[in-house]
C-alpha cells in the first residue's frame, strides 16, 4: 500500500511553501499527501500581503474528516496561525498514532508574522509534548527556550531544551549560522549532524516547508528518524542547489530534485 502522510499548515497561493511544497515534497518521495489548511495568504515571491486564519473549528473538521477515512502513518505542522488553531490541534494529536513532526513556523520568508505571541506560548505549553520531533529554525529555538542560539554549541543547549520542554525529539537548523549550513538532532539520548553546503542565492522560499515534508514522508514510508532527516538534508541540498529560479523575489526551490 502506497505511504500517506498528512500535512496541516497554511495556503502560499504561489506554491513555494506551505501546503503546496508539502503535497509536491511528498509526491516527489513517493508518498500520498493530504492536507488540512489552516491559514490562507496573499502572497508570491516578492512579499505576503495578508493572512487570514481559518476558524478553529473548521480546522478540527478538516482534521476529523482526514482521520476517519485515510489515516496517515505520519504528519506535519506548519504555520497554524492562533492559539486556538493550536490548541485544536494538540487536542487531536492525543490519540495519533503516527509521529507528528512540528515545524514552528513563526514569521514568513519577507518578515510578516505568521503566529500570534498568545499563539506561541500555546505552542510551548501544549504542542511541543505532542511532537515526535520539533525543526525550528535559530531565532524560532530562540524564541520558544527564551536563550540565544548562535552558535553550534547553543544549538546543542536549545536542542537539549525542547527535548526537556516535552518534545521527543528537536532538530535546530543552523541555516542562519555563517559557513556550511548545520543542523543539530537530539533524540533524548545523543546528538547528531546533519552537513550541508551553503549555496550563494536568493531562491530559498519554502525551504523549511519542503525540509519538515521532506523528513515526514522518510517517516511515514519507514524510515528511521535519524535516516529519515538524512534523505530530507540531502534532497533540500539539492532543491536549494537547482532552484528553478522563478519570481521576481524570494523564489521556490527545486521541488522536482532528485530523491537519493
Amino acid at each position: 500500500m502506497v505511504p500517506v502522510a498528512l500535512t496541516i499548515a497554511g495556503s502560499d497561493p504561489s506554491g513555494g511553501a506551505g501546503v503546496q511544497a508539502d503535497l509536491k515534497t511528498f509526491h516527489q518521495f513517493g508518498v500520498y499527501g493530504e492536507a488540512v489548511i489552516t491559514l490562507l495568504t496573499v502572497q508570491n515571491t516578492v512579499s505576503v500581503e495578508r493572512v487570514d486564519v481559518v476558524p478553529a473549528e473548521l480546522v478540527h473538521d478538516q482534521l476529523r474528516a482526514v482521520l476517519a477515512d485515510i489515516p496517515p502513518a505520519a504528519a506535519k505542522t506548519g504555520a497554524l496561525g492562533s492559539a486556538a488553531v493550536i490548541e485544536t490541534i494538540a487536542a487531536t494529536a492525543r490519540d495519533f498514532g503516527f509521529p507528528l513532526v512540528v515545524d514552528p513556523v513563526m514569521i514568513s520568508k519577507h518578515g510578516l508574522p505568521l503566529m500570534t505571541a498568545d499563539a506561541v506560548d500555546a505552542m510551548r505549553l501544549l504542542l511541543l509534548p505532542k511532537a515526535s520531533l520539533l525543526t525550528p529554525n535559530l531565532p524560532e529555538a530562540a524564541r520558544l527556550t527564551g536563550e540565544d542560539v548562535d552558535s553550534l554549541e547553543s544549538m546543542r543547549r536549545a536542542a537539549r531544551r525542547l527535548v526537556e520542554l516535552g518534545s521527543r525529539a528537536a532538530l535546530v537548523k543552523g541555516g542562519h549560522l555563517a559557513g556550511s549550513p548545520i543542523d543539530v538532532l537530539f533524540d533524548g539520548r545523543s546528538f547528531h549532524e546533519f552537513v550541508g553546503v551553503r549555496v550563494a542565492t536568493a531562491h530559498t522560499h519554502g525551504t523549511g516547508c519542503t525540509y519538515s515534508a521532506a523528513i515526514v514522508a522518510g517517516l511515514a514510508a519507514g524510515s528511521s528518524l535519524v535516516d529519515a532527516i538524512a534523505g530530507a538534508k540531502s534532497f533540500i541540498n539539492n532543491a536549494i542547489t537547482s532552484a528553478p529560479g522563478l519570481g521576481h523575489g524570494h523564489g521556490p526551490v527545486n521541488h522536482f530534485a532528485p530523491v537519493l
